[in-house]
């Protein structure tokens, strides 16, 4: 049996404490929040064997196989350090920290003390990810020209969205699944980055519209939205027709189209516990193996996932306090 320690208990560290009650061969073995209180209540709830009130006493806990980070993004790179300096293997939700300076420290250190440590990026360890790769590698919809995605939500009134001072905004809460989606499918040899961003009273961006040329004259564009919820679908072009996935974050539906754009067949993604399981048991193997990263998302896609959101913040002139 395999322990996980949470750090942070918001609503993505309950989802994630519900999931591993569902499996088999993991164990909610403790939870952290700054909040002994907090703690005590969040371990009553979800099973958890032992509560602390301080993140550095659960990192501490020799019994914890795998600490996962749920805290904002602007603790991230902290945290992570914080595990890694305790021989800690990490799953950290993403975005994986707040800009490519931290994602190179954290992943340097964690080479330097051969810990693992993965980005909790759940669409990159889902089956559904596999069964598209498949589709499009037999050719069905011939050679690709154009992928659109989108994803949105309303989270506007939703405090840590809105401050700055926690790295709020839509790029690393949202945006940063459609890049995924895009680059999980077409990779990321991008010729120019061009954007549009609406920002939000706070200063930090609310709505954008990204568009991605690559070298190889794919284009790509991508919509995201704190404002409202978007039909969250991805759409791949080709030559013989297109693929249309159902829910672009955690698809439901994939469905092939004709060039006639006639429906000729429907996938329906293997049933799931939340979908967080993959990740989990992506970790666990990864592990085992003496890996220091996750094959589904090795830290050269963190790195390069940073560096993507990095130049879209720059061009919007949003800079962290931290960064300054």
């Amino acid at each position: 049996m395999k322990n996980i320690g949470i750090l942070g208990l918001g609503n993505i560290a309950r989802k994630m404490a519900s999931t591993v009650n569902l499996m088999d061969d993991v164990n909610l073995y403790a939870v952290a929040s700054r909040s002994i209180d907090k703690a005590e209540l969040f371990k009553e709830e979800h099973f958890a064997e032992v509560a602390y009130g301080s993140y550095l006493e659960l990192v501490q806990d020799e019994n914890i196989d795998l600490v996962y980070i749920a805290v904002p993004h602007s603790h991230h790179a902290k945290l992570i350090e914080l595990a890694i300096n305790n021989n800690k293997p990490v799953l950290c939700e993403k975005a994986f920290t707040t800009n490519l300076e931290e994602a190179k420290r954290v992943i340097a250190l964690a080479h330097e003390k051969k810990v693992f440590v993965a980005e909790a990026i759940w669409t990159r360890y889902l089956p559904s990810r596999y069964i598209i790769e498949q589709l499009l590698e037999s050719d069905i919809i011939g050679k690709i020209s154009l992928i659109d995605s989108n994803l949105g939500y309303k989270v506007v009134e939703n405090e840590r969205i809105n401050k700055i001072e926690l790295a709020g905004g839509a790029l690393l809460d949202l945006t940063v699944y459609p890049i995924n989606f895009t680059c999980m499918f077409l990779g990321s040899d991008i010729k120019n980055i061009n954007s549009t961003v609406i920002k939000m009273k706070s200063g930090v961006d609310g709505i954008e519209n990204v568009t991605f040329v690559y070298n190889n004259g794919i284009l790509a564009t991508l919509n995201t939205s704190v404002y409202s919820r978007l039909n969250r679908k991805g759409v791949i072009y080709g030559s013989k027709g297109y693929i249309e996935i159902e829910n672009i974050n955690n698809p439901e539906k994939i469905s092939i189209y004709n060039e006639e754009g006639e429906l000729s067949q429907e996938i329906l993604p293997p049933e799931q516990l939340t979908g967080f399981e993959y990740q989990v048991n992506a970790c666990f193997d990864a592990i085992d193996e003496g890996l220091l990263e996750p094959k589904q998302m090795p830290h050269s896609e963190i790195l390069r996932m940073m560096e993507i959101m990095d130049q879209l913040r720059k061009s919007w002139d949003i800079v962290f306090p931290w960064e300054e």
